[in-house]
């Protein structure tokens, strides 16, 4: 046997190892390869081989296909799934998508609003992506916790991390820490079911609530808070968060920004969304958009559309239609610009937020370099919930993968990891949590890419890899079960099922438990 074709792998267990046909000659894939006698009529076929795996105390021939490019992709959301897509492009290449939740999808599932159904329609591209021969899913396997990269790394030709940006950035202010401050990410992945969020509690008690932030994020808080109840009845949002936004009295809500109108980051679909939500009004002050008229005239054509609509709504009167219904409006939203948060105030008693301090500021530069400085004005803003919403950030994953902590992103080039040869990664992990789906998929074919040529000019680790059966073995000697996509379907099925009676498209699981419990598992 060609010494290349020994690969050992000092692990303690082993499933079930699948024999070679009966009756099949096993092949060894170099110069001295053994062929079936039947060479013609197999030609286009790829060659098996064994490879000699120890095991503690135990030796097994595991038989895998040679020619096989084993790679796994850690992450079940956008960017995973979009990078598999691409990878698949490979006739042979086998990949295997890993991820913590039992439920696949990410972002798309635990980050899009419900009210914003059309967007969840690429899970169907996902799916079919998923229901390939040669992908597979494997959720409720955590990597770092339950398997390592460097182990992925042994186990397979290549390794890519998609696993997005789990964690917010803080705003590093004094009072940060009170009940009644929380992210907007852990009050997204509340009401969408995220399970690390599922005993959030809001306390929607109070009559203002005040987001921090000026993205499209930040306008899907203040809907979802704004929103008459009865409009989210027929959505996938959960029947706790349900539950408590009926109870709501959240009447107004701010969306603060330390820049000004040009400089917003959410687009003009959400925009038109709050102006025209039923139930609310908008309140916009005509003295932060002056000069702005002149100013929009060489910007981009999306950014000037935006500018435009916000300076129509707060500097024209609305017809007799949209005058009536703003009065009629029990619930308001509004921007402020120019406002830094310095502080966030205690109630009387110290126990919770109460407002939240601002510095007035001012722009300083020109486009890409405009900045907001303080002038050494301040003013209070009085609110009972306050909600962050400056931006996503990613962790790292494993001490072996190369982490900018001040970027928040593995440090790359064109999503090869840097002096790390077979590892890649895509979506924000990679540049950062900007962008939108679309973006992701740009972003994650062009990984998929790398890979690829990499692949194809022999930069990739040469001989076979064992691929997901290795990783099968140290799951199981460590008692995790992973959740396959059949098993997801079994899950999709009853979350349809237990919506059919209210009328919504599904009632999520939150619970990992419970959904282990219905798998068996």
């Amino acid at each position: 046997m060609a010494s290349r074709c020994w690969r050992w792998w000092g692990w303690s267990a082993w499933p079930r190892t699948r024999p070679p046909p009966a009756g099949s000659t096993p092949t060894f894939g170099g110069s001295d390869e053994v062929r079936d006698p039947n060479a013609t009529a197999l030609r286009n076929k790829r060659r098996r081989m064994q490879v000699r795996v120890k095991l503690g105390k135990f030796q097994l021939l595991l038989d895998i296909q040679e020619k096989t490019p084993q790679i796994c992709v850690v992450g079940s959301g956008p960017a995973g799934f979009y990078t598999a897509q691409h990878l698949l492009k490979h006739p042979q290449a086998h990949v295997d998508i890993y991820e913590k939740q039992p439920v696949p999808f990410g972002l798309v599932r635990f980050g899009v609003a419900p009210d914003h159904p059309e967007v969840k329609n690429v899970i169907n591209t996902f799916t079919q992506t998923a229901h390939s021969g040669r992908c597979a899913f494997w959720g409720n396997v955590e990597v770092g916790r339950d398997v390592t990269v460097p182990e992925l790394r042994e186990a397979y030709h290549a390794v890519v991390l998609s696993y997005g940006a789990e964690d917010h950035r803080a705003l590093e202010i004094p009072g940060e820490e009170l009940p009644g401050v929380c992210s907007a990410r852990a009050f997204v992945g509340w009401y969408n079911g995220l399970p690390e969020n599922r005993e959030l509690e809001p306390d929607l008690s109070c009559d203002t609530a005040v987001i921090l932030g000026q993205g499209n994020v930040a306008l899907d808080v203040a809907r979802i808070l704004l929103t008459p109840p009865e409009h989210l009845e027929r959505t996938d949002i959960t029947k706790a968060a349900l539950g408590v936004l009926r109870q709501s009295r959240v009447k107004t809500v701010w969306l603060v920004g330390r820049r000004g109108p040009l400089q917003v980051a959410f687009t003009i679909k959400e925009l038109r969304e709050m102006i025209q939500l039923p139930g609310a009004r908008p309140i916009l002050d005509p003295a932060d958009f002056l000069g702005l008229q002149d100013k929009i005239k060489e910007v981009p054509r999306p950014r000037k559309r935006l500018t435009e609509l916000l300076l129509r709504t707060a500097t024209e009167k609305p017809g007799p239609e949209e005058a009536a219904r703003r009065a009629s409006a029990s619930r308001a939203w509004g921007l402020r610009f120019f406002r830094s948060p310095q502080q966030v105030l205690p109630s009387p008693d110290g126990r919770r937020a109460a407002g939240v301090r601002l510095a007035v500021t001012r722009l300083e530069g020109v486009d890409e370099a405009t900045r907001a400085v303080p002038t050494g004005d301040m003013e209070d803003l009085p609110c009972g919930l306050v909600l962050s919403s400056v931006g996503y950030k990613s962790r790292p994953v494993d001490p072996s993968v190369p982490f900018d902590s001040k970027l928040g992103v593995i440090p790359n080039v064109e999503g090869r990891v840097m002096d790390v040869p077979g590892l890649y990664c895509s979506g924000w992990v990679k540049r950062g949590p900007t962008g939108v789906i679309a973006t992701t998929m740009t972003d994650s074919f062009l990984t998929g890419q790398m890979l690829l040529q990499d692949l194809k000019a022999g930069l990739l680790p040469s001989g076979p890899r064992p691929g997901y059966a290795a990783i099968q073995a140290l799951l199981s000697s460590r008692g995790v079960r992973p959740v396959s996509f059949s098993d997801w379907e079994k899950l999709d099925a009853e979350e349809v099922a237990r919506g059919q009676g209210t009328g919504k498209p599904r009632e999520k699981l939150v619970d990992p438990q419970e959904m282990l419990r219905l798998l068996g598992h």
